[in-house]
């Protein structure tokens, strides 16, 4: 690859390991541009291994609230509180991240499919250690400003926050470029108004670490089937019910696993901290949907994205585009109080007036042909 074509993270990458040609990456992901290598052996690493260089993707559209400044400062502050968290070095400057060599838990067990028991029983273990991490024990610093914190226990506060991290920073700032594409979908102000409806009355429960986006990808099988958890950029503190309900919806569990799921979590949430699942059987309803409602924002950005950067278009690209805005709208529609979802063709068309928008001249044009005609 010529020097003037590497990313940053790639050059930086080549710099520090031990073989710049066996560089592997980068990985797939959606925040950090990474890159994977071993370190010189000159350099005092114990246990060797392979470590992780990421620069976050330029451009990039944030879907989720932050609450830490810094990743690696929060996970050396989780060191002996968590099991099989990443280890972390600093190799000139760089904070690394230890690479984990084993698979994802979804390139092992597809989604939909069951999780089998072993790997099953360390999810709940690492989240009986979440609930167990109170905010006042981790001196890590926020980047979140205090008006956003909810108090401690205040599960609807909390709640109507990331209701208007969505409203404001995934709807609100995108409104210039998928304003009209919002309006095709019949999304705009007033869905807020309408979840918030929905959502409202959740009960309060003890705060604690939420990992927030537990799913299959980030859930790392290694070689003797020990289960490590990364990517902990969107780590916050919250209602604990709220990891549980995150954690369901991306993880498409088979209706008996998800119910033996959200059992087992429960007992252990309140053998920790009694009160965490407090209301658990009216509340998760409502945390489920919010996840569903917020989906439909940033799996229709997400979405309209990658047909833009498709190198091409076809038939075949814009209707499974379609089915996809289609099933997430569906989805979400409840909450959001969309109360008929368009129809398959009608956001095919959006899509594509969205895509390829008709210069205002011959918009113009085709409306005096119209009228001649009459």
């Amino acid at each position: 690859m010529p020097a003037e074509s590497e990313s940053m993270g790639r050059r930086r990458a080549g710099e520090m390991s031990a073989a710049p040609d066996e560089v592997e990456g980068p990985l797939s992901g959606y925040h950090h541009e990474t890159y994977v290598f071993r370190l010189p052996a000159e350099a005092s690493v114990a246990e060797g291994g392979r470590w992780k260089c990421r620069e976050p993707r330029e451009s990039l559209l944030w879907f989720d609230r932050r609450c830490f400044d810094s990743e690696e400062r929060l996970l050396t502050e989780l060191r002996g509180r968590i099991d099989n968290i990443p280890d972390l070095i600093e190799v000139e400057g760089t904070v690394l991240q230890r690479f984990i060599e084993g698979d994802t838990l979804g390139a092992l067990h597809a989604s939909g499919t069951a999780v089998p028991e072993r790997e099953f029983e360390q999810i709940l273990g690492l989240f009986r250690q979440l609930v167990a991490v109170r905010p006042r024990s981790l001196l890590v610093k926020r980047r979140c400003d205090q008006r956003d914190r909810a108090p401690d226990d205040d599960s609807a506060g909390f709640l109507d926050r990331l209701i208007c991290f969505t409203e404001e920073r995934v709807y609100g700032d995108n409104l210039p470029e998928y304003g009209a594409l919002f309006a095709d979908l019949r999304l705009d102000p007033d869905s807020f108004n309408q979840l918030r409806k929905h959502v409202a009355g959740l009960r309060e429960r003890p705060f604690c670490l939420l990992h927030a986006d537990l799913h299959r990808e980030n859930l790392i099988v290694d070689h003797e089937r020990r289960l490590w958890a990364i990517d902990w950029e969107l780590a916050m503190f919250g209602d604990p019910l709220y990891d549980l309900a995150t954690h369901l919806y991306l993880m498409h569990y088979p209706l008996e696993q998800e119910r033996r799921m959200t059992e087992r979590w429960c007992a252990l949430a309140e053998s920790v901290r009694p009160g965490s699942s407090r209301g658990w059987r009216e509340d998760l309803p409502k945390l489920l949907d919010y996840k569903k409602a917020q989906s439909v924002f940033t799996d229709v950005i997400r979405t309209s994205q990658s047909l833009r950067l498709a190198p091409r278009v076809d038939r075949d690209l814009l209707r499974r585009a379609t089915w996809t805005v289609w099933d997430v709208l569906s989805r979400g529609a409840r909450s959001l109080g969309v109360e008929k979802v368009p129809s398959v063709s009608v956001i095919e068309s959006a899509l594509a007036r969205w895509l390829w928008p008709r210069p205002a001249a011959a918009r113009r044009g085709r409306g005096r042909r119209r009228r001649e005609r009459v």
